[in-house]
């Protein structure tokens, strides 16, 4: 792999493959995204082909900012590269911490940059098959049923967000 994302090495922040950033479990910089229309959210199945997690319902785009990259041009980068998605404004709702284990012996220990963005009306989505296997719109109160039914099937992250964050993420009324 040859992306190479800011992690923090011995306290220092610092240019690290991507791949041996979670394989070390550093902690490392990330970026999520929450694409919304009204009430209902845009989530992702990760392609079968992704090196953790594969097959699992996301938020709309979770990445890594490359090296020297800011945040809100990474959310716009990843909405485009994975999803097809241009043209919207991501809304930055903060910053928050996890650390989950992602399977195979992976960790991801991010400092999240999270962002919002409104749909708007006639919004094209268009995913990249090597990164989404499906995207649909679910209400956030299905979705946290769903969670609660089968967590198995979404990722680490999606379940914490929503656990542990979502006032922050979508608002209070949540």
């Amino acid at each position: 792999m040859q992306d190479r994302i800011p992690a923090w090495v011995n306290g220092e922040l610092t240019p690290v493959d991507k791949l041996a950033a979670h394989r070390q479990g550093l902690r490392h910089k990330a970026v999520s995204v929450f694409v919304l229309d009204g009430a209902r959210l845009l989530i992702q199945q990760r392609a079968a082909g992704k090196y953790h997690t594969p097959g699992l319902w996301a938020n709309t785009c979770c990445t890594h900012p490359l090296w020297g990259e800011g945040d809100a041009d990474c959310a716009l980068r990843r909405l485009s590269e994975e999803l097809g998605i241009g043209g919207l404004t991501p809304v930055h709702r903060g910053e928050l911490r996890y650390r989950a284990d992602v399977g195979d012996g992976m960790v991801e220990d991010e400092v999240v940059q999270v962002f919002t963005c409104a749909a708007g009306a006639g919004l094209r989505v268009e995913p990249n098959p090597a990164e989404v296997q499906a995207v649909r719109w679910v209400g956030l109160d299905d979705l946290r049923r769903e969670i609660a039914e089968r967590p198995e099937r979404f990722t680490p992250w999606m379940r914490i967000y929503m656990a542990e964050h979502a006032a922050q993420i979508f608002g209070t009324a949540v």
